[in-house]
């Protein structure tokens, strides 16, 4: 037997009984024969993980088996794919029919078996941009330039820039966190396409939490986890986006951990988002938990109104440079698309979308009743209700069975500092109230009042179950 195809089918099918289905799908199935530039056959593995893991633990025993049924006396060697870049199947160079060949090749034995999941893509932007952005998942309009700055913003924007200018001494991870629709996926997007730009041979892995979730179990489905850890441990930077989603879920928590270690024992740049700080994440095991803290957490707020005029102006020149419309909105119909819009500003940006669609060339007369008109439903009300400072407070004081005024006053005994401070906690978590304005009204008491009743609350939450169960039913009586 001469054919490196049958020898491979044979010996494959031998070794896998030998060395059991998880190690041969982890690490020899993803790998496929090869012929090197001076006519050897060499066994190529996706990454140098797993071409170390075959070195140490199955070449000889592989070699054995090749040996006894090679009438060539040929031996196998093993490279990774970095190392022979696209070298051709074996039985495709001896018979002369590549096309023919390759798919028996890759197949690596005649018996089915699971194929290995598809590695996580990074984001080669300066190779070809419009494919990596499908292939990373990045969004190509999300970038600095269109990131509108503000009050709620301005610190996340600068430590955002600081991670993708590959900068010494920042902090590591960095953990950006707040409500939904608010830039969080923005900047990481921007971190991402910046980082790739500045440093082209660096691997930028971004990363949603779900497809981290999905990915991971497709390869414990497939027995490939090995191929799916060196795709991430070998990135540069990896950004995962809302990261609240692996709660619960104690296997790829325990993944997420050991990733993260890694990459930071190796001095690689890690970014996660949130729509919570991280010891808020109850559902998150301690230990991660307490890794995601380690860096540097760094608030994206609520935007004023300030700054959703300055974002619906700007969604509306990036609509203008695509032709979509043409002319200026009047001022005083963005006000009232802001002001009746009170979502996130994902959901403005949509509203903005819908005039623009709307009035077309004629932007700039569409007056304030007729962008009522011609919006309609899509601008009385958001998706959902506006909660106050008030209700939370009455709320609050109804759930521990106490009186508003109590909250206000003060009194500073446990039975009162509490819940005065889960009440804090709830007014940064579902108004746009700063700390100031919250400190006022609670009594006229100093932002830094709050400030510390807010980070006790994420404190307390994640060790005293108590407390993780009132914030929770209160939260849900809040949505109603």
């Amino acid at each position: 037997m001469t054919d490196p195809d049958r020898i491979w089918s044979e010996a494959s099918l031998r070794l896998r009984a030998e060395i059991g289905d998880g190690p041969f799908s982890s690490y020899i199935a993803p790998s496929a024969v090869r012929l090197d530039n001076a006519g050897g056959l060499i066994l190529v593995t996706p990454t140098a993980y797993a071409r170390d893991w075959v070195r140490k633990n199955a070449l000889r025993r592989m070699n054995e088996l090749w040996l006894g049924l090679d009438g060539l006396n040929r031996r196998l060697e093993v490279r990774c794919r970095a190392e022979v870049g696209s070298a051709p199947p074996a039985s495709a160079v001896l018979s002369g029919n590549a096309g023919d060949a390759a798919p028996r090749l890759a197949a690596f034995a005649s018996t089915p078996h699971i194929a290995p999941a598809a590695p996580i893509s990074a984001t080669p932007i300066s190779a070809d941009g419009a494919r990596a952005v499908r292939a990373a998942g990045l969004q190509d309009r999300l970038t600095f330039d269109s990131f509108v700055e503000g009050q709620g913003n301005a610190f996340a924007l600068a430590i955002a820039k600081q991670v993708a200018s590959w900068a010494d001494g920042h902090f590591n991870p960095v953990f950006f966190c707040g409500p939904y629709g608010y830039g969080k996926t923005h900047l990481l997007n921007a971190i991402a396409w910046e980082a790739q730009r500045l440093r082209p041979e660096a691997k930028v892995v971004y990363l949603t939490a779900e497809r981290f979730l999905s990915t991971f179990v497709k390869a414990m489905q497939d027995r490939s986890t090995a191929a799916f850890k060196e795709s991430l441990r070998s990135a540069d930077m990896l950004l995962l986006d809302d990261v609240q989603f692996v709660g619960g879920k104690t296997s790829t928590q325990e993944e997420l951990l050991s990733t993260l270690t890694a990459l930071i024992e190796d001095g690689k740049r890690i970014v996660f988002s949130a729509d919570r700080a991280p010891m808020a994440l109850t559902e998150v095991e301690p230990r991660l938990r307490s890794h995601l803290a380690a860096g540097l957490t760094c608030p994206v707020e609520a935007g004023d109104r300030e700054l959703k005029i300055a974002v619906a102006q700007n969604r509306l020149k990036a609509l203008s440079a695509l032709g979509v419309v043409q002319g200026e909105a009047n001022p005083e119909v963005l006000a009232q698309l802001v002001d009746r819009t009170p979502g996130s500003m994902r959901e403005l940006e949509g509203a903005v979308n819908t005039l623009a669609a709307a009035a077309g060339s004629r932007l700039s007369s569409v007056s304030v009743d007729e962008a009522s008109t011609l919006l309609g439903a899509a601008m009385r009300g958001g998706p959902e209700r506006r909660i106050t400072v008030d209700e939370i407070q009455k709320t609050v004081a109804d759930h521990f069975n106490m009186k508003q005024a109590d909250l206000l006053s003060e009194r500073r005994t446990r039975a009162v500092a509490r819940p005065r401070q889960i009440a804090m906690y709830l007014c940064k978590q579902h108004t746009t109230r700063s700390y100031p304005d919250i400190g006022r009204r609670f009594g006229g008491r100093d932002h830094t009042t709050v400030l510390h009743g807010v980070r006790k609350i994420e404190e307390l939450m994640p060790q005293d179950d108590q407390i993780a169960r009132d914030v929770e039913a209160l939260t849900r009586k809040l949505r109603g």
